[in-house]
């Protein structure tokens, strides 16, 4: 590798999931793709939207982190009244692109958190639908899966909290109109769905990863792009952003170990 860290791969995919979105609202769980999501409107998404998670938009990027020096970190500026009201309004209408977290995911983009196992006994109990399923159905989603192994890539999951492409497709056009599942990122590789039917397919490997490595640790047949090439490291601006004004606590690595 470089000199990047493997989170540091991972923060710049997520990054990219948002590209070319324009004025949306992003939204992102999980710390490297919030840290992805601050990365891309400070540099090629100026205009996506952030909020402070309770009533309003920020006009500014906040780190997700403070660094070792203890400095305070900026103060949010607030430039709009951001109600719960309206977000509704703005989720319903397309005009969202969140990346979620998934404990299962299988080749057509269902996903589920809600348990592991049948759900009428689950083995685990998990968080439940949460706002998965409106999510899928009313806007852009992409997911982030920090440890890719079989038991998260599988051939089919326990529950649906939110809805794949089959799915979507099954349910008819109100379902479709807003539906994308756009980008899967694990701490592998970057996935579409290019695929038949839409399907899963596997569209770069970050450095130091091999097609047989992610092929092994998928529970389903994974459709390869004729061509992958290798994840995109960020350039020399991105680093500086992630690792002195995004992140210089490196909350990063306790994700996806460096």
């Amino acid at each position: 590798m470089s000199d990047f860290t493997r989170a540091e791969v991972c923060v710049a995919a997520c990054a990219d999931c948002y590209r070319g979105d324009g004025e949306k609202l992003a939204s992102a769980f999980g710390t490297i793709p919030m840290i992805g999501a601050k990365l891309a409107r400070s540099t090629f998404e100026p205009d996506l939207v952030m909020t402070d998670g309770i009533a309003s938009t920020l006009a500014n990027v906040l780190p997700v982190s403070s660094g070792p020096d203890g400095k305070a970190p900026p103060e949010p500026v607030v430039d709009g009244w951001f109600p719960f009201r309206t977000i509704f309004d703005v989720l319903w209408s397309g005009q969202r692109h969140v990346i979620m977290i998934a404990s299962q995911i299988d080749r057509f983009g269902n996903q589920n958190f809600a348990c592991i196992g049948d759900y009428r006994k689950p083995k685990a109990q998990l968080l439940g639908m949460r706002g998965a399923p409106g999510n899928t159905i009313s806007h852009t989603t992409s997911y982030w899966i920090p440890n890719h192994s079989r038991n998260t890539f599988v051939e089919k999951v326990d529950v649906v909290s939110g809805v794949g492409y089959d799915r979507a497709r099954a349910l008819g056009e109100a379902s479709t109109r807003h539906h994308e599942v756009r980008r899967v990122v694990s701490n592998l590789a970057v996935f579409d769905f290019g695929g038949a039917d839409q399907s899963m397919r596997l569209v770069s490997l970050h450095p130091g990863v091999s097609i047989d490595e992610v092929v092994e640790a998928t529970g389903f047949e994974l459709e390869v792009a004729d061509s992958v090439p290798e994840t995109r490291g960020p350039n020399e601006q991105e680093l500086v952003l992630i690792r002195d004004v995004l992140d210089p606590g490196k909350a990063r690595d306790n994700e996806v170990k460096a």
